[in-house]
């Protein structure tokens, strides 16, 4: 079902944010603005995990998550142990939706408005899917300028995906 797929990839995204955030070797770093920067890396891993926490969460699974979206922007020098607990909030998040949501769901509107408008459930996780990654690749951007390490962190595996098996 496409809920268990979209789930299984957020998943695997979430642990590549995990490793994202743990790469920069200075916290610091995670709150450094480069030249042209609009968000630095720390800004990107709390919009990405409250998001999900939102959309997932609270609007999916039930959750009393509160969203608060300036603030995802706004807040700054979050200890990365912070955003850490953020992204597994996230996590669990993810998996209460996935455990919810049935097929009848996926082909109903959104439970919220989004953008003025309405947006069949399925549709609107996939389009969740890539606005993590499009960040996720930000962030990594991010980590590469402001460290100067141009290693990257392993993000969006194909051999993490949860179907991945051997060729026989």
């Amino acid at each position: 079902m496409l809920v268990a797929a979209v789930a299984a990839i957020l998943d695997r995204d979430l642990r590549a944010l995990e490793r994202a955030v743990e790469a920069y070797a200075d916290e610091r770093d995670l709150w450094r603005l480069p030249p042209g920067a609009v968000n630095s890396g720390g800004t990107l891993a709390l919009h990405l995990a409250g998001n999900l926490q939102h959309y997932f969460g609270a609007c999916l699974a039930g959750t009393s998550y509160r969203r608060d979206r300036p603030a995802e922007f706004a807040e700054r020098d979050v200890p990365r142990a912070e955003i850490l607990r953020r992204i597994e909030a996230a996590r669990a998040a993810v998996r209460a939706a996935a455990e919810r949501v049935n097929e009848p769901m996926l082909k109903a509107d959104f439970p919220e408005a989004i953008a003025g408008g309405h947006v069949m459930t399925g549709e609107y996780l996939i389009h969740l899917v890539s606005h993590f990654a499009y960040h996720l690749g930000q962030l990594d951007y991010h980590r590469r300028l402001v460290t100067g390490d141009p290693g990257g962190t392993g993000a969006v595996r194909p051999a993490e995906l949860a179907t991945m098996r051997p060729v026989s």
